[in-house]
């Protein structure tokens, strides 16, 4: 394949949209990227030209969109807030969808979900569900990928875990925490998306990691890794949810939502499938103990500051 040829991603001065130009440019690619924040401190260089994601300007994104061969999109929100909504997500993607074929892009690689469902009540899983059918039948060739958790330097969930039980004497668990997950690096997801942007082929993917965990379990991984054990304290999901909003309330964030309990207890974010990622996070946090925890991820703070860097751990 051509490398003159132009990719463009979306979000890469965040967090997954980074890996996916870092593995771009290792092979010669031509990168732009469409984001929000196109004044924020990088590592590229000036090597990724930034374009806005102006939805609000159809023609405007098509015009960026000029000439592009592959469109890795991994736009989206993680909850519902003030400044932004599942909806408005939704409505945003598919105006980037329309912009991508009138620009004449060849293959879009969307960044999805596990058990995405447009019947589900959880507004997250419904709205990726709507993106799914949306690029299915939009008549460009699709790569669909699903991952569950991604962790990685700049990961949220992972990283607020270790926050906590490096902070408080007990870590309180939804339920009995037996629900599933499997956690993916975020450079394992890069890879597959760049691989997939080179094939031709209609697929979806779901992108998961090479370890299965009871979210107890997880914790308890978790705590051993940065040395500090904690009792595992069951609360009903609507005492976690209230646990949850303090915390957010003392870091000015959102920790976890009531609906984010509910994907995590109905094992939405566990599927019976083959590992496509091949990082084990054990292996990941015993390598980042040192460092894992020590600052809070805060998801608003990297939408409020569209400047400084995007929240990095000491992690490799």
């Amino acid at each position: 394949m051509n490398k003159k040829k132009i990719h463009a991603v979306t979000g890469a001065f965040g967090y997954s949209g980074r890996y996916i130009a870092s593995r771009l440019l290792e092979q010669g690619r031509t990168v732009v990227t469409l984001t929000n924040s196109g004044n924020r401190a990088n590592s590229f260089g000036g090597r990724v030209r930034p374009f806005p994601l102006s939805f609000g300007e159809p023609d405007k994104l098509a015009s960026a969109l000029a000439g592009v061969d592959v469109l890795y999109n991994t736009y989206w929100v993680r909850f519902n807030h003030g400044m932004f909504t599942h909806d408005q997500a939704v409505r945003n993607t598919l105006v980037l969808f329309e912009a991508a074929r009138r620009a004449g892009v060849r293959r879009v690689v969307h960044v999805s979900i596990t058990h995405p469902s447009e019947d589900s009540p959880l507004a997250y899983f419904a709205g990726k569900a709507r993106l799914e059918r949306a690029l299915r039948e939009s008549g460009l060739a699709y790569a669909i990928l699903r991952p569950t958790v991604l962790f990685g330097r700049e990961d949220i969930l992972i990283n607020n875990v270790a926050w906590a039980l490096r902070r408080f004497p007990f870590f309180a668990v939804f339920g009995d925490g037996s629900y599933r997950l499997q956690p993916i690096h975020v450079d394992d997801l890069a890879e597959l998306a760049v691989d997939e942007g080179m094939r031709v082929e209609n697929v979806v993917i779901n992108a998961i990691g090479p370890e299965t965990f009871a979210y107890r379990d997880l914790v308890k991984a978790v705590a051993g890794a940065i040395g500090r054990p904690r009792p595992l304290v069951n609360v009903p999901p609507g005492a976690g949810c209230l646990l949850g909003k303090l915390l957010g309330w003392f870091k000015h964030d959102v920790f976890i939502t009531r609906e984010e309990i509910r994907g995590l207890m109905s094992e939405l974010l566990y599927v019976n499938s083959p590992s496509t990622g091949k990082t084990p996070l054990t292996a990941w946090m015993k390598r980042n103990a040192a460092t894992l925890g020590l600052r809070y991820a805060s998801e608003l703070e990297c939408r409020r500051d569209r400047q400084t860097p995007y929240f990095v751990n000491d992690t490799r």
